[in-house]
């Protein structure tokens, strides 16, 4: 088989294990049913911005021509860094967009990628958001009615959790089995300030996450195609948005967004 498209990040379904799906050039492709098979990923010199489709030589926040970086609220300043929206303020780039994406009901959870980390994402992105992470288990913290509020509380959190995923350990399949979320929750719950600890939720369900992975590499090698044309080999695996190839060589899909391939096994 043989598509050509622009790369887009791969839709991942909560299953046992996370059912993979990668459009490319229009059509659905099943990762998980070519996991095993050898497969050839050509990059074709050509970045196309996922947003408006123009022409671009250097791709931005993951997919975007400079001009969409540099205005659209997608990529302002909150999506990184949730404690800087002023959305609930009335000030966005767009508010229209806001209204949906930042005045909405948002997540603050824990996660076990490589580490317990501490992370926020609206609450219709869950558990889509865990699975992009490469999230083994995650819990919900608290809801908040907006998006600064839950990044005021991730920064509250930041002394005792980490926001960052060692994504060489999570690739390894590193999984700590002696951490318990649920007392990590208690730990979360003891250091956040009265004012905010209106927002905790007791759900206290956690959500556990296989992916589509024969056997973790000991070692992991990241490839790209800033250095390579070019990358085949059996593909082994898939955890977040990494493919897995040949148990050692690691992909980043979603790194690629906007990049024009054909793929064909």
């Amino acid at each position: 088989m043989d598509y050509t498209g622009n790369l887009l990040k791969m839709h991942g379904k909560a299953d046992d294990p996370v059912k993979y799906t990668l459009n490319l050039g229009g059509m659905p492709i099943s990762m998980n049913e070519i996991t095993g098979r050898h497969i050839q990923l050509d990059y074709l010199h050509r970045i196309n911005c996922i947003a408006c489709g123009r022409e671009t030589k250097t791709s931005f926040f993951q997919g975007y021509c400079f001009p969409c970086f540099s205005t659209l609220p997608q990529t302002d300043t909150c999506i990184m860094q949730p404690e800087t929206c002023r959305a609930h303020l009335g000030i966005s780039r767009d508010m229209e967009w806001s209204k949906s994406h930042c005045l909405v009901d948002h997540i603050v959870y824990l996660a076990l990628t490589s580490n317990v980390k501490i992370g926020v994402t609206r609450e219709s992105q869950v558990p889509s958001r865990w699975i992009d992470q490469g999230a083994w288990q995650a819990v919900r913290l608290a809801r908040t009615p907006n998006r600064y509020l839950a990044g005021i509380m991730e920064m509250a959190l930041k002394s005792v959790f980490t926001d960052k995923t060692s994504w060489q350990k999570m690739l390894k399949g590193i999984n700590d089995e002696s951490i318990d979320l649920l007392d990590e929750k208690g730990k979360a719950w003891g250091a956040l300030p009265a004012e905010l600890q209106e927002f905790m939720i007791e759900d206290d369900d956690i959500t556990i996450l296989d992916y589509p992975v024969k056997d973790y590499p000991a070692r992991v090698k990241s490839v790209n195609f800033d250095n390579d044309n070019g990358i085949d080999g059996k593909l082994t695996g898939i955890r977040g948005q990494y493919l897995i190839i040949d148990n050692e060589k690691v992909f980043n899909v979603r790194r690629h967004n906007g990049y024009l391939v054909r793929l064909a096994y």
